[in-house]
């Protein structure tokens, strides 16, 4: 994917991509056939779930000018400002286990979670 540096300095504000999931995005975007040096990885959040917010992964090749963007083991990841608020620090895992497979968000924001781990409070 690309090699542009980050446009965030501030790394305790990251969202931190693990080089598991790293590995598990580039599978993706090669099984799908896209574009690597387009494609993005966008991180955000949206309301609803049975915690109050929800994490949001999408492959994307559209970056507003707005969008905070970093780089981690050749994926760029973006996230919009109002998301940025709810995940700085968040780290983005894969996690492919006997029990099921598929991207783990550890929030430090997080007051609370639900069991399954795809939605969260503040």
């Amino acid at each position: 994917m690309s090699t542009e540096t980050a446009t965030t300095t501030d790394t305790q504000n990251d969202i931190i991509l693990t080089e598991g999931a790293a590995r598990e995005v580039m599978r993706i975007v090669s099984e799908q056939d896209l574009d690597a040096s387009k494609v993005r990885l966008r991180v955000g959040v949206k309301g609803g779930g049975c915690s109050g917010f929800s994490y949001v992964l999408d492959l994307t090749e559209t970056q507003k000018d707005s969008d905070e963007a970093f780089v981690q083991h050749g994926v760029t990841i973006i996230c919009d400002p109002k998301s940025l608020l709810y995940l700085g620090g968040t780290t983005v895992d894969f996690k492919d286990e006997i029990m099921g497979r598929g991207f783990v968000f550890s929030n430090p924001n997080a007051t609370t979670s639900c069991g399954c781990g795809s939605s969260f409070a503040v």
